[in-house]
């Protein structure tokens, strides 16, 4: 057989797979009662989730995943996914201009929103790919601020009509979900990936205060673990992105004061504009750093579960507009084009700077501490929002997530250097003009 005619049959066998393990369609539910409370989209439409309501012994089990993988094609073989277009998490919008094109699209509009989606990997409803929590009240919580659930400015002006309103939404949810059953819960993950990873992150203790004592709560974050470090021209442009992003949408009080609460000017990089953050004394004037997770996750005091690949594709590659470590404008002569767009193309010399960023990251991980409350499941792939993927392999992310939340037993595992992990799928991706940032 030539390895055309295997590769279409590979496809062939992985699209049938696909097809017969997908949920059915999940209705969209519009939180129209938020609106008086002005916790809307950037665009001024009411905020919307889907939930597929449990079932069994799920019934009083509720799994909450902020936003969901939206995939154009999406097919696998071997060790290896080939995408051509997909949006994971969401990204965040860092100015007007930004968050205008923003508000003209399902990620800025529930006006924009598709009214029945498919629940995909930790949200599906087949025990084979979801084994713990199949059959829970889950909930795909829709991303439509840009911020991460953290902006709130009350002004809104008249010239762009945009709604920085992401942490009001946040409540407001939940809220929803609370009259909907969850108040009677007896065990309630909050999870997400990408930005909404960052989010189950930031807003975690948050959402325990939401519930009532007693219940069961943890979070799970997954390729949430965004770095604050230089690119390969030298230079943190996406130090400045997240400024950009927090400035913009005022998110300084709702970030965890747990952090906030104790930096000082000499941990932070940046001194913004205090336009919209007066009222605030000068403990707020700079907190650039609790945006991100190393800053954080100390802190918190629910436990917490981590997946993340340390060769996260967002992070490293050019297919984003704005990510960590390669993004196309320190790379203008585009030699880490084919590397970070399918990690097998990479040189030695590119494999040491990716092998660079994976010890940062370990390094900047070590943050989460050792606590059993703590659990975590960092591999080699070259990857992004893992447990969103409808993979058998991944599995094995199930089921760590699943004995660390029931405590059947602890997971704490770290992967060695790629290419070690021959169970990684990972990613080749083809970008897009208009790639998701």
């Amino acid at each position: 057989m030539n390895g055309k005619l295997q590769e279409l049959l590979h496809i062939i066998i992985c699209m049938i797979i696909v097809l017969r393990t997908e949920s059915s369609y999940v209705d969209i539910t519009y939180v129209e009662s938020a609106v008086a409370k002005g916790a809307v989209c950037l665009d001024g439409s009411p905020p919307a989730y889907h939930l597929d309501k449990g079932s069994g012994d799920g019934t009083n089990n509720w799994l909450i995943h902020l936003e969901v993988v939206l995939l154009d094609i999406f097919l696998f073989h071997c060790n290896i996914i080939r995408i051509s277009k997909i949006g994971t998490g969401g990204g965040w919008c860092n100015n007007v201009t930004t968050c205008i094109s923003r508000a003209n699209g399902h990620l800025g509009s529930s006006k924009h929103m598709s009214n029945r989606t498919m629940f995909f990997g930790i949200a599906n409803n087949d025990p084979q790919f979801n084994p713990d929590f199949y059959n829970w009240n889950r909930v795909v919580v829709r991303y439509c601020d840009g911020a991460s659930f953290t902006g709130d400015i009350e002004a809104v002006d008249p010239a762009t009509n945009l709604y920085y309103r992401g942490a009001r939404v946040f409540v407001a949810v939940m809220e929803d979900l609370l009259d909907k059953g969850m108040k009677n819960a007896k065990n309630v993950i909050l999870t997400g990936c990408s930005a909404g990873g960052l989010a189950s992150m930031l807003h975690c203790d948050r959402f325990k205060d939401l519930l009532p004592m007693g219940t069961n709560v943890k979070c799970m974050a997954d390729a949430g673990f965004f770095l604050n470090v230089k690119d390969v021209s030298g230079n943190r442009r996406f130090e400045d992105f997240i400024n950009d992003v927090v400035e913009t949408h005022g998110s300084a009080k709702n970030l965890p004061l747990s952090c906030t609460s104790k930096m000082k000017p000499g941990l932070y990089y940046f001194t913004i504009s205090l336009y919209n953050l007066s009222k605030f004394d000068d403990k707020w004037t700079k907190f650039l750093q609790c945006f991100f997770p190393q800053q954080v996750v100390q802190e918190i005091q629910t436990p917490l579960f981590i997946v993340n690949a340390a060769y996260d594709a967002w992070q490293v590659s050019i297919y984003y507009i704005k990510n960590v470590l390669a993004p196309a404008i320190a790379d203008p002569s585009g030699i880490w084009y084919n590397c970070t767009t399918d990690i097998r193309n990479c040189s030695t010399a590119q494999l040491q700077t990716l092998h660079g960023f994976r010890k940062e990251f370990l390094n900047e991980f070590s943050a989460i501490g050792t606590s059993i409350t703590r659990g975590y499941f960092i591999n080699s792939c070259f990857a992004h929002c893992q447990t969103e993927m409808q993979i058998t392999c991944l599995q094995t992310i199930a089921k760590a997530v699943g004995d660390w939340f029931f405590d059947r037993s602890p997971f704490q595992t770290i992967d060695c250097p790629y290419p070690c992990d021959k169970t990684c799928n990972n990613l080749v991706l083809q970008p897009q003009k208009d790639s998701i940032a």
